[in-house]
């Protein structure tokens, strides 16, 4: 197609089917007239050498429109010829490379792997009743006691579904499933009440929206 059309500018990827973005532009820089060439890559380390093979520019994908621009400055700096703006428009609505989404969340956890004593036990989540920091440890309670992770209670948040786990101190993390309801202790401070569990957990200030209307 570059024989047949004879474009002014040909923009290229480094790694393609068949030939190389390099050995195009070997082969299009023996030609009579060749054409600029920008190289649009998501590869780094090939710039000198399309530098060397003397490219006009080199883009990493994805590419913003700002850098894109300054690309087309740069062409018509090395263009004899003037580039209508209705067609530096449309390159550059062809060259504009949509971000990539964003990588999709990692399924909520499942299983807690924690220490009990002499023995390491395999804890289905819906079986934890609140996760609070200890010290290099988080302590995971469940109805029969209490097993250890060495998980950070900031990175296990990451990893919990926020619907059915609630943070409500720095130190803790509580399922929802397992609050039976609230009060306010003697000194004002909001407490979360659970099921099946005598002990109280304190709610810090940051977290005290969580429980309006409770």
């Amino acid at each position: 197609m570059i024989d047949e059309l004879a474009p002014d500018v040909v923009f290229l990827d480094i790694r393609m089917p068949g030939l190389t973005g390099l050995d195009v532009a070997d082969r299009l820089l023996k030609g009579a007239k060749p054409p600029h060439i920008v190289f649009v890559t998501a590869f780094d380390q090939y710039a000198v050498e399309a530098f060397e093979h003397s490219a006009v520019d080199y883009l990493l994908k994805p590419a913003s429109l700002e850098r894109l621009e300054k690309t087309v400055t740069k062409l018509k700096a090395r263009m004899a010829t003037p580039v209508p703006a209705a067609t530096l428009q449309a390159l550059l609505a062809q060259l504009a490379v949509t971000p990539a989404p964003a990588p999709a969340a990692a399924a909520p956890l499942q299983w807690i792997r924690a220490s009990h004593g002499e023995e390491t036990r395999l804890i289905p989540i819906e079986e934890v009743i609140y996760f609070q920091s200890n010290d290099k440890y988080t302590s995971v309670f469940v109805a029969d006691g209490e097993s250890l992770i060495r998980t950070p209670i900031s990175k296990l948040r990451e990893q919990l579904d926020e619907q059915q786990f609630w943070q409500i101190h720095r130190s803790v993390i509580v399922a929802a499933r397992h609050v039976a309801g609230t009060r306010q202790d003697f000194r004002g401070r909001l407490m979360v009440q659970l099921k099946g569990r005598p002990e109280q957990l304190v709610v810090s200030r940051n977290y005290v929206d969580l429980f309006r209307g409770m």
